[in-house]
């Protein structure tokens, strides 16, 4: 048993503690539990994981509480590498969860606060084999920086690996294939002059540029954890002492089988090398989505203080600071506008490519490009507060997930490298009982050591998921938790809240018909002038359309029908078609056009002049730009497409008619969109949801996919696994295409993974030598390996050109087109 302390949250009084104290001691396989108030502590002796522990707390309602602790690990080469990895952070008591990332060579342990210590989690990797070091805030070892270091010391590596083997390769190879220069190196140095000098060189490559197989697969060998550096070193070390037997002690070998592999040894360490090299350089691009992100940060700003303006680090800023920005300078924090105007490019962050505009009052996002516009801007939030550094942050969480695919090949590798040694010593059995003898068992065995290598295995899905998620970053799709990924390949159903997913969740001005003899623009003018004083959405819609707006001479409010005002010079009248009928105003003029009006779930407003109806004003919830393009895109993938709105059904209907909505939930709770969403499930299967609003998070929840349009509400983010950053709907779509080509590239990955270990193993093991004489060289067997991984890399790599998955949508005018009544 093990005594674990951790700290226990929620408590507030000693019943609590009581409590969580019972909640505990009641967890089969605990022998004895406390816990103290004051320090807010459990103390639990158990045989049984931290997980029961922390279950048991969370039904009594007092949550352990839970750090996430990230590790920077060396040494790392396969998914054998990364099981074992996992095994020895999931043995500590206290561990909740370990996962471990061979693209990064990171690991993030989540643990029971308080009850291991950092370095004691360091400690137990590097017992493991792998030496491995705590990451900790801004001291964290710098990915990239670190795969750089790894791709030029790999390279410096085969380059003297290179340069040592070739001469030995093309002395063996040249002499095979032109007899002259076996002669000349016969008859110059000899047979044993020449054995000796392949025997410096290749043992130079082995301590050398090849030492690093050695120094981690035999101590995971002796230990009976062997991984795929134990197959490298096995495999050479076989080519290496039985040619070095046959040079010094060729009396304990038959006379037949007196022959020397110096240069499958060296070729076998230089070309895994040289594999191991492009898997550096490929593994350092799949974070090049993050460090463009991360470049977007300026390295100074121009901040206001008491002395003038002065340059800072942006790493320095404060809130609160004011920054004065240039035209066509980045922005370097989130802020508020204090004043100035300009356009703003933000499509490095939400996907969009349109400038969007920015005023006084109106909030900017650090990394982004101002347009010809000067600004002064407050700092809101600096740091790892600011939305660039959350989406960094959601990026890596996401390329750092495990997903339910994974699962299998990490059981199948966990137990693959022991299955080959016993393939490998049946392999030698088989050929010294049955075949010509010990240098075909030799060449046989040492071959199926180095292909079987399960490299490519371990790199098939988690070069996927970095690069398809970074790529999503820079389409404005976010994925909070990787798992999401695949989930929504799966999802059979796309539904959408309606306002502020859908529509842009503001009335505007949709549609305008003038009477015979009046010209809407000059009405919208008039009408916004008598609106300038209302705070009413409907008003606020008819100012935001209107242009050159005059100050109106008198108005006088008309409650629950309208106002009447004055201005220039002509009475007006705008409100209700009650209002109309009361001040005596004939609207037949506009009677089909106000019935158009209302049948499309828009309000029409009515304007008169002196006593004439002059026009009518459509006003709604404006559907958002690009919204149509993308249901219609959601069902060509195959998808249904659901609304649920609490709206009313009326007004629902039209919106599902207009985008082309086949199924429709209206008037519903926030309780009810989740029993909407269960509906769905039942009639199509898992469902994808997406809403904006605090009513939003438990359907968002619910749903085995929830994407929260990145406009909304915290609330509503927290709840989703996918973030749409740019508040698009085209975001959906994105979302769903990159799903669906991840998890095809990793599906792609496996199959050639899987596929080729189970089709080369055989072929090395010699099954093709009774029919056709060939038995696949070791030499051979490494670079086949060597491009196996390359293969899965270079395949990941490929969704870095993933393209958004629809055109851009044209922006909607601002302003309809009038149309002039017939009556």
């Amino acid at each position: 048993m093990s005594v674990l302390r951790f700290e226990v949250t929620g408590m507030t009084c000693g019943g609590c503690a009581g409590r969580a104290e019972r909640a505990l001691a009641g967890v089969p396989g605990v022998a004895e539990a406390s816990v103290n108030l004051a320090t807010r502590m459990a103390t639990v002796e158990t045989d049984k994981p931290a997980t029961d522990l922390r279950d048991a707390l969370k039904t009594a309602g007092y949550p352990a509480a839970e750090t996430r602790i990230r590790l920077s690990i060396d040494g790392m080469s396969c998914a054998s590498c990364v099981g074992r990895v996992e095994k020895a952070l999931a043995a500590l008591p206290g561990v909740l969860d370990a996962r471990v990332n061979l693209t990064t060579q990171t690991a993030e342990v989540l643990i029971l606060t308080g009850s291991v210590a950092p370095a004691t989690l360091a400690q137990a990797v590097t017992k493991a084999g792998y030496p491995a070091q705590v990451m900790e805030g801004d001291t964290a070892p710098d990915p990239a920086h670190r795969q750089a270091e790894e791709a030029a010391a790999l390279k410096r590596q085969t380059v003297i690996a290179g340069a040592l083997t070739l001469p030995v390769f093309l002395g063996v190879m040249g002499g095979h294939l032109i007899p002259a220069l076996h002669h000349g190196i016969n008859g110059t140095l000899g047979q044993t002059g020449w054995w000796l000098v392949q025997f410096v060189l290749t043992t130079l490559v082995l301590i050398g540029p090849g030492r690093r197989f050695y120094r981690i697969g035999l101590p995971l060998l002796a230990k009976g954890t062997p991984d795929m550096n134990s197959l490298v070193a096995l495999g050479t070390l076989a080519a290496w002492g039985y040619s070095t037997v046959a040079l010094f002690a060729p009396a304990l070998l038959p006379e037949t089988a007196r022959a020397v592999y110096f240069e499958a040894a060296a070729v076998i360490v230089t070309l895994i090398l040289l594999g191991r090299w492009l898997e550096a350089r490929a593994k350092g691009r799949t974070g090049a989505a993050i460090r463009h992100l991360l470049d977007l940060r300026p390295d100074l700003a121009r901040v206001e203080r008491d002395n003038g303006l002065v340059e800072i680090p942006f790493t320095d800023l404060q809130k609160g600071d004011v920054l004065q920005i240039r035209p066509g300078e980045r922005i370097a924090t989130d802020g508020i506008v204090l004043t100035g105007r300009s356009y703003v490019e933000e499509s490095m962050v939400t996907g969009e490519p349109a400038p969007v505009e920015k005023s006084e009052g109106a909030q900017v996002v650090g990394g982004t490009v101002n347009g010809a516009g000067a600004l002064r801007v407050r700092a809101e939030a600096v740091g790892a507060d600011t939305v660039l550094s959350r989406i960094v942050a959601m990026v890596e969480q996401a390329q750092g997930a495990k997903l339910p695919i994974q699962a299998l090949a990490d059981k199948v590798v966990l137990w693959f490298v022991p299955a080959v040694l016993v393939i490998t010593a049946l392999t030698v059995l088989v050929w010294l009982t049955f075949g010509p003898g010990l240098t075909h068992a030799l060449v046989a065995g040492v071959s199926v050591l180095i292909i079987a290598c399960p490299c490519a295995m371990g790199l098939a899905t988690p070069v996927s998921i970095m690069v398809g998620t970074g790529r999503a970053a820079e389409l404005g799709v976010l994925f909070r938790k990787g798992e999401a990924l695949q989930r929504l390949d799966s999802a059979r159903v796309m539904a959408f809240d309606k306002t502020g997913t859908l529509t842009e969740g503001r009335p505007a001005l949709v549609h305008a018909v003038a009477a015979k003899g009046f010209d809407a623009d000059t009405i919208l003018r008039l009408a916004a002038s008598a609106e300038q004083s209302s705070e009413h959405p409907i008003a606020r819609a008819l100012l935001q359309a209107a242009r050159d707006v005059p100050a109106p001479e008198e108005v006088t409010a008309i409650p629950g029908h309208g106002l009447r005002a004055r201005v220039e010079g002509q009475d007006l009248l705008v409100g209700t078609a009650r209002l109309m009928a009361r001040e005596g105003v004939d609207t037949t003029p506009l009677s089909d056009a106000m019935f158009d009006m209302e049948t499309a779930a828009q309000t029409p407003v009515l304007v008169a002049v002196n006593g004439h109806i002059a026009a009518a004003f459509a006003v709604a919830d404006r559907i958002k730009p690009g919204a149509r393009d993308a249901i219609a895109a959601l069902k060509r993938e195959g998808v249904e497409v659901a609304m649920i709105s609490g709206d009313a059904r009326a007004v629902a209907q039209a919106i599902a008619r207009d985008l082309g909505i086949d199924h429709v939930e209206a008037e519903v709770l926030p309780e009810g969109k989740v029993e909407a969403i269960r509906a769905l499930r039942e009639k199509f299967g898992p469902v994808a949801f997406a809403g904006d609003g605090i009513n939003d998070a438990p359907a968002l929840a619910e749903a085995e996919v929830g994407l929260a349009i990145g406009t909304g509400t915290d609330v509503a983010i927290e709840s989703a696994d996918v973030v749409l950053s740019s508040g698009a709907v085209a975001g959906a779509v994105n979302a769903l295409h990159v799903s669906r080509a991840v998890m095809r590239n990793i599906r792609q990955n496996l199959v050639w993974a899987f596929g080729y270990n189970v089709a080369l193993i055989p072929v090395a093991a010699g099954v093709l030598y009774p029919l056709t004489g060939l038995l696949l060289s070791p030499m051979l067997a490494a670079g086949a390996m060597a491009l196996s991984s390359v293969f899965v890399l270079t395949n990941a790599l490929r969704l870095r050109r993933l393209q958004s998955a629809l055109a851009e949508a044209p922006a909607a005018a601002l302003m309809p087109q009038p149309q002039e009544a017939t009556a």
